[in-house]
């Protein structure tokens, strides 16, 4: 594939993208504009809201303008004015980070990945920003640098995710024609020590997979706090008496919410909990809850805190030794032959590498998931990313330490070290095995 086709290929994944992200929510807004409505409303009230929808998804900010007599009837406090959202349904952006993953393993396998990335993120843009302009309203404003910056740079993820994972079946001819600085990188990184860098990059998987353990026992959790309340939310359904158009609608918008719920629910176990407005807080070590927005799954929050809640805080924990008892094998590749002081020092410095990791990860996932959802006290939900980085880091390095000091020292199908083996061969007999037999490995 040349390059002209390979740009050509890369600026249709995005238009099929943004396509598919803006009419995820503009299919049953039309459905409801002509069943509801009877074709009375004009559409373009429908298609400016699904491409808010969609901006707002992917990190948009939108600055909403309520008539004042309809701020008057709500009676939320502040409504009258001007105010924020800032709150992304995650759910639309996990669409974009799937079909940019897509896009990037297709250029992954082109001579020419870097125009192909280049175009395709541009091209997301531009059409983000022809969405953003098509959509400006005075009753809802999207932020145009905002338009054009973030929809464009979770297209990026989604790319450099999908080059990672491609199964290239050409070489980068792009790549190739880099190499000088890709040499002088080298070099630079040459200059640190092999089993330094080797252990960076397991202080990077094993905060990497702790806090992805983290994430989806959430996900779990969650379900079965769905599955458990199931009543509380088909309650909630029929007190908002929304009719079947109305509650496939709303179900939509919760389905976009469900990552952002799974990340407060990984924010409880890792401490801080999350607030749904001012002055409210759900976490282990209390629950206090104020006035909450009519979603039905919120009918699943506890009103107050659980017996025995604080259990959940060793998740974490017990994810994070898991993962490095597991990968303890590997750490010991690396650090034999050390000193004793050095051997400290590095499982120190490897356990605080994939602490901070992890940490990192779950704040920044904390970081995107929350925002201000409304006027007055709904300017402050979701969880603290900074409090979620401090307890998550505390947690994750303890149980990384403890799993590396701890846990297995034998690699998965092998007889080398394990407890009781002997590696003898034919030939030889049991006790000569056993003085053959190396010391066992020791921190």
């Amino acid at each position: 594939m040349n390059r002209p086709a390979t740009a050509l290929l890369a600026a249709l994944d995005a238009v099929i993208a943004v396509a598919i992200g803006v009419g995820i929510p503009l299919i049953p807004l039309t459905i409801l504009w002509a069943a509801q409505f009877g074709l009375a409303v004009d559409w373009l009230a429908f298609w400016r809201a699904s491409g808010d929808l969609w901006l707002l998804g992917n990190g948009v900010d939108l600055l909403l303008t309520i008539d004042p007599a309809l701020a008057l009837r709500l009676g939320v406090a502040g409504a009258e004015l001007p105010f924020e959202i800032g709150i992304a349904p995650l759910g639309l952006a996990v669409v974009t980070v799937l079909l940019g993953l897509r896009s990037g393993r297709r250029l992954g396998q082109t001579p020419y990945p870097l125009t192909g990335a280049t175009v395709g993120v541009v091209s997301v843009a531009a059409l983000a920003l022809l969405v953003s302009l098509s959509a400006r309203d005075a009753a809802a404003l999207p932020s145009v640098p905002q338009s054009i910056l973030f929809p464009a740079g979770v297209w990026a993820i989604g790319l450099a995710l999908g080059y990672a994972t491609a199964q290239r079946r050409v070489a980068s001819l792009e790549l190739a024609q880099g190499s000088a600085p890709r040499q002088a990188l080298a070099r630079l990184v040459d200059r640190v020590d092999a089993g330094d860098r080797a252990l960076a990059a397991l202080a990077l998987r094993a905060g990497t997979i702790a806090a992805a353990g983290v994430v989806g026992f959430a996900a779990l959790a969650m379900a079965v706090v769905l599955v458990v309340n199931f009543s509380s939310i088909v309650g909630l359904y029929e007190s908002l008496q929304a009719g079947i158009l109305g509650g496939v609608t709303l179900t939509l918008g919760q389905l976009a919410l469900l990552p952002n719920i799974v990340l407060w629910t990984a924010a409880w176990f890792v401490g801080p909990g999350f607030a749904l407005g001012t002055g409210s807080s759900v976490s282990p070590l209390g629950t206090q809850l104020g006035l909450v927005p009519s979603l039905p799954v919120f009918g699943a929050l506890p009103e107050s805190t659980p017996v025995f809640a604080f259990v959940g805080l060793l998740v974490p924990i017990v994810i994070g030794f898991a993962t490095a008892a597991l990968l303890r094998p590997v750490y010991l590749d690396h650090v034999r032959g050390s000193s004793p002081r050095g051997r400290i020092v590095r499982l120190a410095a490897t356990s605080a590498g994939g602490g901070l990791v992890g940490a990192g990860i779950l704040a920044l996932l904390t970081l995107w998931a929350g925002g201000a959802a409304g006027p007055g006290r709904l300017a402050d939900v979701g969880a603290d990313p900074g409090a979620v980085l401090l307890w998550a880091f505390v947690e994750l390095t303890l149980a990384l330490l403890l799993g590396l000091l701890g846990g297995a020292s034998w690699r998965p199908g092998t007889t080398a070290g394990r407890p009781g083996a002997t590696a003898a061969r034919p030939g030889t007999t049991d006790k000569t095995a056993r003085a053959a037999r190396p010391p066992a490995d020791t921190l």
